[in-house]
């Protein structure tokens, strides 16, 4: 496989070569758990305000009926990459890999599935491109590094960019030489910004990362050159970007860990809920304080001390932590709303939670402690805890359900071992004009 990317920079096929190499039936397996969440995700966002609006932009500017997007119709791929990614992250409810803190599949799903569509390719073909892209965004994130992040910049807008781009490269048939060009293009492309979290900025950081990996693959065909060393060097992506990270080149498939989400918020905060769920049930009336502590990676991604709206809890430790004690399911759409915000009984509870730091902590893992009237508790969880396929496999279900019924959730099953048609039926059901 190495020597399939010799025409390209050295460091560029480090990257790309595990990220493409045959896939395995575990990878495989759990890329299509990724595929129906991102699709679960895209049809229960499809009515949230990014959705509608971006999904307005691209049926404005119309063209060539390519594929479908979420919310209806069939527009060019490139256009339906941005809409079908900003409206699947609506809700911030996609899967997360902690190894560079990014959302991997909402925006290679995004691009791989429109390409798909647009070149006649089948269900497993499009698998097989998006698994590849998702590694690739992962492998690529790990190089950004953390200072990348810490430095303000959204992975899942950045790497997820290069991801989506090998994904649709591999769609399109790109010779190495042609993917290396598309990776130089990216690299100009690739943008997304924390700065954005709490705001429609968020998602569609997703779909621009999406749309970004599409163009820059289809200027790539068509023969658009670039520089594929623009990653390195003087005035490159790394260099720029504040990347510290590494080349990752270890064998198999890092997309086997990639964490699902179970709660509808940041995953940043996941730990800290499957600590509480641990200590429940306990009588609010007797909480005297609720501590939480946290990797400080954390601190300044979701800890939103007086969120006042649904979409700025998604990005709070104290609020989530009230939520979940107050009885609110945060597993629930529901449960995000101004109207909870603004409640008497949650903000009570919320200001008597406290928020710290620990670096000693992974940055999978939470530690919750309250102290009570008749005494204190404590528990612990690290998200990076072994889930078996099979227990994995029933939690994404019941996600799906809840968000979008039994029967939808059983058809989307369905879809996803099936054909490219099928899994479009699903897609474009029960679409808001």
């Amino acid at each position: 496989m190495q020597d399939l990317f010799s025409c390209l920079p050295a460091p560029l096929a480090q990257v790309l070569t595990p990220a493409l190499a045959p896939p395995t039936d575990a990878a495989r397996d759990v890329m299509r758990l990724s595929l129906m969440d991102w699709m679960a995700c895209g049809l229960a966002g499809q009515d949230e305000p990014v959705a509608k609006l971006t999904r307005a932009l691209v049926r404005d500017e119309g063209g060539a009926a390519q594929a479908t997007l979420f919310g209806g119709g069939k527009l060019p791929a490139r256009g339906v990459a941005l809409a079908n990614g900003a409206c699947s992250h609506a809700l911030d409810y996609d899967d997360t890999h902690f190894a560079h803190i990014g959302h991997p599949s909402v925006a290679v799903l995004s691009a791989a599935y429109a390409m798909a569509e647009r070149e006649g390719a089948d269900l497993e073909q499009m698998l097989d491109a998006a698994l590849a892209g998702c590694e690739a965004s992962v492998r690529f994130g790990i190089l950004f590094g953390r200072g990348h992040y810490q430095q303000g910049f959204h992975q899942t807008g950045t790497a997820g960019a290069f991801g989506a781009g090998v994904a649709a490269g591999i769609l399109l048939g790109l010779t190495p030489a042609q993917l290396g060009q598309a990776m130089g293009l990216v690299s100009t492309r690739a943008s997304g910004l924390k700065s954005q979290f709490g705001t429609m900025g968020k998602p569609y950081n997703a779909g621009i990362a999406a749309a970004n990996g599409v163009e820059a693959a289809l200027l790539a065909a068509k023969g658009f050159v670039s520089d594929p060393g623009a990653l390195w060097g003087q005035n490159g992506y790394l260099e720029t970007h504040h990347c510290d990270g590494e080349i990752d080149e270890t064998p198999g498939f890092l997309m086997e860990q990639v964490s699902h989400k179970f709660h509808v918020c940041c995953h940043g905060l996941h730990a800290t809920l499957e600590a509480l769920e641990l200590l429940k049930p306990l009588d609010i009336r007797q909480i005297l304080s609720v501590q939480i502590t946290t990797h400080p990676r954390w601190m300044t991604v979701c800890n939103q001390p007086a969120p006042k709206t649904g979409l700025e809890a998604k990005f709070s430790y104290r609020m989530v932590a009230a939520l979940s004690l107050t009885g609110h399911a945060t597993a629930a759409l529901s449960s995000y709303s101004d109207a909870l915000c603004a409640d008497p009984e949650v903000i009570a509870l919320r200001d008597r939670v406290q928020v710290r730091a620990d670096a000693e902590l992974s940055e999978t893992e939470a530690i919750v402690r309250i102290e009570t009237s008749t005494g204190a508790y404590e528990a612990h969880h690290d998200l990076n805890a072994p889930m078996p396929l099979q227990t994995r496999r029933a939690r994404i279900h019941a996600k799906v359900a809840a968000l979008l019924g039994e029967k939808r959730a059983d058809a989307l099953c369905r879809a996803a071992r099936g054909t490219l048609e099928q899994l479009t039926v699903s897609l474009a059901d029960e679409i808001p004009q």
